[in-house]
């Protein structure tokens, strides 16, 4: 059963929503869930309090994670400036397609130099309803891969698969920044651009045995600068996409700690989904520390399938 909020109001895209949800119960059901409960695992924190587990700073003897693909990531940029990024990495609609005049914001979660700035990342913003860190380290696999490199490679392949498709995409940092951004900044990025859809990328940090993608949905927020009433409903519609086109094209199951085997999970306690005002969602695309899930995270071939099942999700809800 999808984690409903069931005092959301309807809006103009529950048929397309309806539809959305039995597509994606298809697809989760081809994938082959079994049972679990929602009570194995740490609650995932991205973008704030970490993504499970925190990360030490990346291993120099850790293995580099395979890098084999047909559409390699982008080098990374030096990380030399702590000014707010805007667009950056900002594309206009070059290419005509599908998706030709919209705009998609991409967030790469966490920073592969979040580590080296504790007190920068630890000093408390406002996401409507209280106060949290400005980011986190996020996690890490055993071996040392982090998932701030993780995040940046996938959004790289993500871009990359929109741009084809016409879409203006936007990254809220590309590598090219000492820290950051800040949980309110990166909603502000996509409120900024009047994102047709923003996307959050993660990589979650639980037990061993823990298993699975999960994607995180805003829940109905009222409270200072925080008001998600006019996005629920769309967010949950992009969400459900992307949650039924990740399973069919990476054949990962969805989580079988949070969610129920949905693949879905509501939030109320992220400033990047309370602060945003255009239709937002996270994805946790599996969990770091299990090393059936870590071997699919370190594999280029694998990441672009989940650059894949995104991009297609994300499709799919813009052109629904």
């Amino acid at each position: 059963m999808v984690p409903y909020d069931e005092s959301v109001p309807p809006t103009r895209r529950r048929r397309s929503l309806l539809a959305a949800t039995a597509f994606a119960a298809v697809c989760l059901t081809a994938a082959g869930c079994g049972a679990g409960d929602d009570s194995g695992g740490t609650r995932a924190e991205p973008g704030q309090g970490g993504s499970g587990t925190s990360a030490p700073p990346p291993s120099k003897s850790a293995p580099a994670p395979d890098r084999t693909s047909a559409s390699p990531t982008p080098s990374a940029k030096s990380a030399k400036s702590s000014k707010p990024s805007g667009s950056s990495g900002s594309t206009g609609g070059g290419a005509t397609g599908p998706l030709s005049g919209k705009t998609v914001v991409i967030d790469p979660g966490h920073n592969p130099n979040n580590h080296l700035h504790t007190g920068e990342i630890n000093r408390q913003v406002d996401i409507g309803t209280t106060h949290k860190e400005c980011d986190t380290t996020g996690t890490s696999t055993n071996s040392g891969y982090a998932e701030a490199q993780f995040t940046l490679d996938v959004s790289h392949r993500l871009r990359t698969l929109l741009q084809k498709q016409g879409a203006k995409v936007v990254l809220t940092y590309d590598n090219d920044r000492a820290y950051g951004p800040c949980v309110d900044e990166r909603a502000r990025i996509g409120n900024e651009a009047r994102a047709d859809a923003v996307v959050s990328v993660h990589a979650d940090g639980s037990a061993v045995g823990n298993r699975g993608f999960h994607v995180i949905l805003p829940g109905l927020v009222r409270g200072g600068k925080a008001d998600t009433s006019k996005i629920v409903e769309p967010s949950r519609d992009l969400g459900t996409r992307i949650a039924g086109l990740f399973v069919r094209d990476t054949g990962s199951a969805p989580s079988n700690y949070i969610g129920g085997n949905s693949g879905l999970d509501i939030r109320k306690d992220l400033g990047g989904l309370n602060l945003s005002t255009v239709p937002k969602v996270f994805i946790e695309c599996g969990n770091m520390r299990d090393p059936k899930d870590a071997a699919l995270l370190t594999s280029a071939g694998w990441r672009q399938k989940a650059a894949q099942g995104i991009a297609d999700g994300i499709s799919s809800y813009l052109n629904g």
